[in-house]
């Protein structure tokens, strides 16, 4: 089997694609003609903003995302087991990280097919780059829960944990919640934690800042439905 499933990087906001997609994503991009995406607008603009003048029409997208049935995944990759390359696109950033497309790549290595990762941005590994936090032991959360009691209890946790394993916690929330579970880590971590926040990462827009949580009580940054990474280190 000589067909390859490429994951294939986006931007993580409005940015110059130069900035952040090197030539090779560019090239296999333009090679493909079936991608396994999260959202089919969303990687139809992504591949319009290359400006590669391909004719997004030809191209046959197939969506994957957190309510497509694990059963319908391995048919998505069947032109790959014919010989055909297939592309996984997320909704931002690299596929396959805090993202559905991981299901397709995990039934693409039980398939035997092969697996090519493309460089491209990942504002989990950024936002831990940026931190001046402890790159050397990580751990990445995904989303806390909800509730805000359960919310809090987590985060107490993982303040213990990282305190405990020098390791950092790194986790995000839905844009729209992010001020809530800002909240949340001041009111509930001890004043010398240090917490890095991360926002719009690669945009004009983008700051990132690391302080310890008593000083940032004194002066809370406005991340309402910015795309933000939490980072916290006891």
């Amino acid at each position: 089997m000589s067909a390859i499933v490429y994951l294939i990087p986006t931007t993580l906001g409005d940015t110059p694609i130069d900035s952040v997609i090197p030539q090779q994503v560019k090239d296999v991009v333009m090679q493909t003609k079936h991608f396994i995406v999260e959202d089919i607008r969303t990687a139809r603009r992504f591949i319009s903003k290359l400006k590669l003048g391909i004719e997004i029409d030809s191209l046959t997208f197939y969506e994957l995302n957190e309510h497509t049935p694990l059963t319908d995944v391995r048919g998505m990759l069947k032109p790959a087991q014919e010989g055909l390359d297939i592309g996984i696109i997320s909704e931002a950033g690299v596929p396959g990280v805090a993202d559905p497309g991981a299901d397709a790549v995990a039934v693409a290595h039980q398939l035997g097919i092969k697996v090519v990762p493309l460089v491209g941005p990942s504002s989990i590994l950024l936002s831990l780059m940026a931190s001046g936090l402890n790159g050397q032991n990580f751990a990445f959360l995904g989303y806390l829960p909800i509730k805000p009691n359960e919310r809090g209890k987590a985060i107490k946790n993982l303040e213990q944990r990282s305190q405990k394993e020098s390791q950092t916690q790194i986790f995000i929330e839905t844009p729209y919640r992010n001020a809530s579970l800002l909240k949340d880590i001041l009111q509930v971590c001890h004043p010398e934690t240090r917490l890095c926040i991360a926002a719009d990462i690669t945009c004009e827009t983008e700051f990132i800042a690391t302080k310890k949580i008593g000083d940032w009580r004194k002066q809370v940054p406005d991340i309402h439905k910015r795309p933000t990474v939490f980072l916290i280190l006891s």
